[in-house]
């Protein structure tokens, strides 16, 4: 019997041959990421040191990542101290892969981690949030876990009590209409299985539309995988994966490509055709609630959002400028824009992306997870709306439970702050 993508990563990563679903694994570790939760783990790892009169060292520190950008910079007294807690801690252990809040390396982790190299195929790859799921873009087996599991694996280097999990193969075909994006394809996904439609499972993507797309479009679909209630996502390695480690993350060593086997048994296929899909919005307060977009056309919005770990991508900003370009925002409608790294906004600077949505009236913020959590930039008032490129509604997400989050492509977020309501970018903006 055949065997999935990740079947074969866990196999290879506990020096089997052979998995089945079901099995208790105890996998080694590729790459173990956090961001400012680090301090959390920090804690944890200590105490697992506590009375031992051990020297506390993580057992590989080239395995290990930390990205500063849940609050950069620093908000308050508190979050600054704990930055300095691993910054600290960081040096002390000879972790290189740290990014600080410098233009040159910061940027949100998901973000980080694939445009540095960090990701290859066949990783298993763990990370305290729960959008470690992104990974599964470049063929990797990435989950999240809590900041205990994550001090454990600091020490042993594995994760234990991993389950092998049942996979749901997605075979998508057909090409987009102009202006639908990779974030509609997933938030139809989302509203068909549901937020507990593939809980425990992982979602495996194939088909013409997947093999068409680049890697970031891939990074958006998997990103949010998880808010199906999936482990992980994963589109099996190929070309544009050698593509991209090559050309963007500058990766010079081998590459190993692992694939599925064409018998492996899947716990169900789903079979999508992209050709007649319509941009999606996901509507207050659950990422399920998913109506196409001519359900929800004419909702008057007082805040755009563009970015995030799903759509603050080089080629997210350019869908939204190119929109945008030559145009006014709405009146009383604010637009917020923020890059998912350093290395982004300096490329949209270049391209004259960032221009082009400043002089229409855009907001830039230093590149981090801001305006997706509400709690450090872009918080809503009472009553208020939004529509966003993030990856999450639910109630009080921007930081407001008095609020709503509409969530949509960056094709739509564009033309919709032009007009102020939420409006189809394919009814010619």
């Amino acid at each position: 019997m055949g065997q999935t993508l990740v079947q074969k990563i866990l196999a290879r990563a506990t020096g089997r041959s052979f998995v089945s679903v079901g099995d208790i694994l105890e996998p080694a570790v590729d790459l173990a990421m956090s961001h400012e939760n680090a301090a959390l783990v920090i804690n944890q790892f200590l105490e697992i040191y506590k009375g031992t009169g051990l020297e506390p060292k993580v057992w590989d520190p080239d395995k290990i990542a930390i990205i500063f950008d849940h609050r950069v910079p620093a908000e308050s007294a508190k979050t600054a101290t704990n930055q300095k807690i691993v910054r600290d801690f960081v040096a002390n252990q000879g972790i290189k892969k740290f990014h600080d809040i410098r233009t040159d390396e910061m940027g949100i982790c998901h973000q980080i981690l694939p445009e540095n190299g960090y990701i290859r195929p066949g990783y298993v790859v763990v990370g305290t949030d729960s959008h470690t799921t992104s990974h599964g873009a470049l063929g990797a087996f990435s989950f999240g876990i809590g900041a205990t599991e994550m001090a454990s694996v600091w020490t042993l280097g594995r994760i234990l009590n991993v389950q092998v999990p049942e996979t749901i193969k997605i075979t998508v075909d057909g090409k987009f209409q102009k202006f639908v994006e990779p974030k509609d394809l997933i938030l139809y996904i989302v509203g068909l299985l549901g937020a507990e439609g593939a809980n425990f499972k992982v979602i495996e993507f194939h088909g013409e539309t997947i093999r068409n797309l680049s890697t970031s479009g891939r990074l958006t679909i998997c990103n949010m995988t998880v808010e199906a209630g999936a482990t992980s996502g994963i589109v099996p390695p190929d070309e544009e994966t050698i593509r991209y480690l090559r050309e963007v993350a500058n990766v010079q060593d081998e590459i190993e490509i692992i694939c599925p086997d064409e018998d492996a048994k899947y716990e169900r296929e789903i079979k999508i055709d992209v050709t007649n899909l319509e941009p999606q919005i996901a509507c207050p307060h659950t990422v399920d609630n998913v109506k196409p977009i001519s359900e929800v056309a004419g909702v008057k919005i007082n805040q755009i959002v563009l970015g995030s770990c799903t759509n603050g991508r080089l080629e997210d900003l350019e869908a939204a400028a190119k929109i945008l370009k030559g145009k006014k925002i709405a009146k009383g409608v604010r637009m917020l824009v923020f890059p998912a790294s350093g290395r982004i906004l300096k490329e949209a600077i270049r391209r004259g992306y960032i221009l082009d949505l400043m002089e229409a009236g855009a907001v830039v913020v230093n590149p981090g997870c801001g305006p997706c959590l509400g709690v450090h930039q872009g918080a809503l008032g009472d009553g208020e709306i939004a529509l966003s490129t993030t990856n999450r509604n639910f109630k009080g997400r921007m930081g407001n439970p008095n609020s709503e989050v509409y969530l949509c492509s960056p094709s739509v977020a564009a033309v919709s702050a032009i007009h102020g309501v939420i409006t189809d970018p394919r009814n010619g903006g």
